[in-house]
This record gives structure tokens, sequence and C-alpha cells, in this order.
């Protein structure tokens, strides 16, 4: 009898779906904290979920550890699920040149590889299209169909997507949406522990890490990860949708799931999510918008850019359709928003040093659109969000950052350049209403370094963006702006924002 192979879990392979019941080694490495500087609350996550995970599984598991995963794994014959990096990918095939290693397809995301691939070969050289994709899997699936009077399938509610009915402007007069407050852990001594260690390789100068420390807000362990998973389905996913796109100042989770870490911890599998949506959906106390609006950002968008990550080729992350080259600006870089007056841009680098997490909003319309209009470089940009964020990894970050937020791609992803001036801040968000500038004015002492950046950004790029149709109607208003030349020759020399 041939005696099975041990397992390999990865840092994001520490959930049920990835353990087929036999032995494990679980390699626990120092490489990724030394080569990168990691927000803190990210080191203290990852390494505190790896040993939760070491502990519940008790004798089964082997921990290996070493300066980096190919010294803790040389030698050893195992199984592994294929990993989401192509680093790790490369370790595998360098790794099985001298031990026995069986690589399992892929598991953590609703569609397969050979999914992507079958449907991407059917578009015949036409533009892979995120919505496009989505409805594709909606039919694959049945999930949210239904059909009609002749038995074809179609869409429950009569549309795959209800984007439009979710696109609320915060409530007037209040600082909070209002809603139930989310779930959050209780540290225990495996946390203490890793907080200890950290502390350790940072006083030896081993390593060394941005933003603060704990507490722990997000999933370690598989059973912490459900009962934030409930938490968010009886508590909040009704109230998702039609705030989803909405920003206040006192109220950094609203009604967001916060499950993306525990999901790309491996703790949870985005179809188990999902199903426990549609369980909630089913009972009637969560409407169309808001089920479908969560189901495509995991069906949709989560396994979108999975995808395009393997699809696109490693050197997408060098395009640069702008040709921007400026430096990642220390308010950045240490996470310092005392070097920022612009209320909406404070905020959100402080909730990111805080606690290494912000929602998409304010990822994509407040700090990557600021970082487009100030030509950062988007390869150094993506390295900055992979670092800061949680929940940010190597295969999330390219499409959403070099592709939608820098359109840098020149619009493989995105269909247009997402970026704004202070109008849309001061519609969706309450951040203009105690800032220094004022999201109406582009030119003086109150002018919005947003509103003036991005005139200034179409004036710049007008000739390389006067081909895309979506920028007919920006490019037109850039004609009819009376103070262009105040406000270009303003950007030119602004050193306060």
């Amino acid at each position: 009898m041939v005696k099975e192979q041990p397992r390999v879990l990865f840092a994001d392979q520490l959930g049920p779906h990835f353990d087929d019941g036999g032995a494990i080694i679980i390699p626990e490495v120092l490489s990724p904290l030394k080569r990168r500087r990691y927000h803190r609350q990210k080191a203290h996550l990852i390494l505190s979920a790896l040993r939760h995970r070491s502990a519940e599984l008790g004798d089964r598991a082997t921990v290996v550890t070493g300066q980096d995963y190919h010294s803790a794994l040389a030698g050893l014959d195992f199984s592994v699920v294929n990993p989401t990096s192509r680093g790790l990918r490369r370790l595998l095939d360098d790794l099985a040149m001298t031990s026995n290693v069986k690589v399992e397809p892929s598991r953590g995301f609703v569609s397969s590889e050979e999914d992507f691939a079958h449907w991407a070969e059917l578009q015949g050289g036409k533009r892979l299209v995120m919505e496009n994709f989505y409805q594709d899997r909606r039919r694959s699936t049945g999930i949210l169909m239904t059909q009609d009077a002749s038995g074809t399938p179609t869409p429950e509610g009569g549309a795959y997507n209800f984007d439009k009915d979710n696109r609320q402007p915060p409530p007037k007069g209040v600082d909070t949406l209002g809603v139930p407050t989310a779930w959050y852990p209780s540290e225990d001594a495996i946390d203490e522990e890793v907080r200890t260690y950290l502390d350790e390789l940072e006083a030896r100068g081993e390593v060394s890490f941005i933003g603060e420390d704990g507490p722990r807000l997000f999933p370690a362990s598989r059973a912490e990860a459900l009962e934030a998973l409930e938490v968010f389905m009886k508590d909040r996913l009704a109230t998702f949708g039609p705030s989803e796109d909405a920003a206040m100042v006192g109220d950094w989770a609203m009604s967001h799931s916060l499950l993306s870490p525990a999901m790309n911890l491996g703790l949870l599998d985005p179809r188990e999510v999902i199903d426990r949506a549609l369980e909630e959906y089913r009972g009637g106390g969560v409407d169309i918008a808001s089920v479908e609006g969560f189901v495509r950002q995991i069906m949709g968008w989560r396994d979108w850019v999975w995808h395009l990550y393997w699809h696109l080729g490693e050197d997408f992350v060098e395009k640069n359709y702008f040709n921007h080259q400026a430096e990642l600006p220390q308010a950045f870089a240490e996470l310092d928003s005392s070097l920022v007056q612009s209320r909406c841009l404070s905020h959100v680098l402080a909730e990111v040093r805080q606690r290494g997490w912000s929602h998409h909003i304010n990822r994509l319309m407040v700090l990557g659109s600021w970082a487009l209009q100030r030509q950062v470089n988007p390869r150094v940009l993506n390295e900055w969000f992979i670092d800061a964020f949680v929940d940010g990894t190597p295969w999330v970050m390219p499409a959403n950052v070099i592709g939608m937020s820098q359109y840098a791609d020149g619009g493989m992803v995105a269909t247009k350049p997402y970026t704004s001036g202070g109008a849309y801040i001061n519609t969706m968000t309450n951040y203009c209403k105690s800032c220094v500038f004022s999201p109406s004015v582009r030119v003086g002492e109150k002018g919005c370094p947003l509103s003036a950046g991005y005139w200034n950004f179409l004036s710049e790029n007008q000739d390389q963006l006067r081909t895309n149709h979506r920028m007919f109607k920006p490019l037109a208003g850039l004609k009819r702006l009376a103070d262009l030349e105040d406000v270009v020759e303003q950007e030119k020399h602004r050193s306060s924002y």
C-alpha cells in the first residue's frame, strides 16, 4: 500500500477545503517579512492564522521553519493545492526536481482556471469583460437564476446587475450608517505569542513594519471566520447594497462584510459564503439588489482578478500607459496622515494605518484617484497596496491597481480611468464637511487638490484619452473650463494637499 503524501498548507490555504484528511505540513518562514515591509497587523494576522491552524490540527500537523520556503521544504515529498502566486508555483517546480511533489488543482475560488480558460477562448479575441464573465458564471452555476415561461434561463429580478440601486450617498446629518457593529475577535494566547515574536524580530532589526499594532480585527481561525460570516449575514447583508459605494468619517466598516481577509487566508470557501447569502435572500430578509451586489463582488470581481493575474502575464505589473514615474509619497509609505491636509486622503490613510483595511471606494476613489492624479508609478503603488492592506495579495492587486485604479494598462481591465474631482467625494462621502479645501473650488488656498487634480489629469492626458468614448463628456467639459490655465499652472507647483 502506497503511503499518502502529507499535504503542505501555505498561508492562504488554512480552511477545510484545502485539507483532504491526511498528515499536514505547515511552513512558517521569515523571508516574506524580511523581503517586504508589511503592515504590522497583516504580519500578525498571517502568523496568527498559521499558528491557530497548527493548534487545531494537533498531532496531524508538522510545522517546518526556515529563512525561506525552499530551505523549509527541500527534500520533502508532499502534495499541495496549486498556490495563488507565481513565486510559489516556481518554488514547487524547483522542489519537484529533487522531491516528489504532487500538485492538486487550485481551490478557493468559485470558478476553476479551466472554467476561465474555456470562457476566454469562446470570446474569440474580444475584450474580456468582467460583466460578461460574471453573467456566464451565473448561467453555469444557476446562482440567482430562474426560468421564464419557455424554460429559458433568466436572472432573478429581471437583471444580472443591480448596481444602479446600490449607489446611495450616505445619510445626511449623522456620522454613521447606523447598522449593527461588525464582528470582532477576542485575542488569545496565540495572538500574544505572535505579538511577542514580532516585537523581538523588530527589536533585532530583522524586520520592519508600517502601521499600528493590533488589536486583531479579522478572523484567524475557521471558527472565528464562521462567526464573522454569521454576524454579517444576520445583521448587515440586508443593508450592504444601497450604501456600498458611500463612505463616512465615523463608520469605517459600514455594512461591508469584512470577509475578504478570511477568504484570502482560505478560512472560508467563497462558494459557501455565497450559498449562505442565498439562504438569507430565500428567507425574505434581503432584497435582490443587496444579495446580487454581494454575489457579484465574490463570484464576479474576486474570481475575475484571480484569473486575470494568470491570464494577463507576469509583465502586467510593469504597464504604465501614462508613463507616471513619481515616487510613493511619504504620507503613503509611512501611513502618516499628519502630512496631508485633505480630509478625504488624511482620513483614509489613518484608517489604513489603524487597521490595514479600508473599503473599496476609499481604495479606488480616494487613494487610487489621488495617486493617478499625482502621477505615482503604478508598479510602486501596486506593491504598496499589497503590503499595506491585510487582504492584499500578489494576485488581488494587479487588476485592481494597475488596471482599474491607475488605468496603467490602457484599458485592458477597466473601460475608463476611475478618477474624479471633489464633487464625487462630496456626494458619496461626508469627508468634505470638515476639510480645509472646498470641493467646488479649483484654484487658490481653498482649491481642492482632487478637483484641480482631476482637470489637470484630463488636460495632461487628453490625447491618450480622446479615443475612449467614455471620456467624451469629461473632455468636452475640459474645453469649457475658464480657469484651466490657472489650474494647470497651480498643479505644477502644488506643495500641500
